[in-house]
């Protein structure tokens, strides 16, 4: 046991230093992209962008491309992340008959939801009121973390993506690989 806890310590020393080294560079990429979308008017509402998922010029569009690829078209289940940009992406699931799990803003109020249109839309109600946070709040379904389910396709929103690696900065709080680790 007592080499367990040297070994602990020794990667926690080491997780420690390359978290020092891992923030900044994030950090820059992060306030780059928020500065530059306002600075150009490719920010959307809400605003400002910094601090958050951003909001863009274009996300509709972006959200119907992803209708045409085989993987979106081939999905039941499709997880999609609470960020106002995504809305779009959360309109189409739900429009496609698919079922949307999504998690809760901040995983204040409890860790996932599901909704479709069969299971959680009232007579007189629009798709759109299921889709912002309070809709999800009033009518999804919650999902306990000992529910058994597969997961089709991921859609998670960011801040900048590596056109070559197709690696992700997000917000800067964690909340994506939260959830990501919530699902495995």
């Amino acid at each position: 046991l007592a080499k367990d806890a040297d070994a602990m310590e020794a990667m926690a020393a080491e997780e420690a230093t390359f978290a020092k080294l891992r923030t900044p560079w994030k950090w820059a990429v992060r306030r780059r992209i928020w500065d530059m979308m306002e600075a150009e008017d490719y920010a959307e509402w809400p605003r400002p962008v910094h601090h958050r998922i951003p909001n863009f010029v274009g996300a509709e569009a972006a959200a119907m491309r992803l209708a045409d690829l085989p993987e979106f078209q081939s999905a039941s289940l499709v997880k999609v992340n609470p960020d106002t940009p995504q809305r779009p992406v959360r309109r189409l699931v739900l429009s496609e008959g698919k079922t949307l799990l999504t998690p809760q803003p901040r995983l204040r109020t409890g860790f996932f939801s599901t909704l479709s249109v069969d299971e959680n839309l009232e007579p007189g109600m629009r798709v759109d009121q299921l889709t912002n946070s309070k809709g999800v709040a009033q009518h999804g379904t919650q999902v306990t973390l000992d529910a058994q389910y597969t997961v089709d396709l991921v859609v998670v929103g960011s801040t900048a993506v590596c056109p070559a690696t197709g690696a992700r900065v997000g917000k800067g709080e964690g909340f994506a690989e939260l959830e990501w680790g919530g699902e495995r």
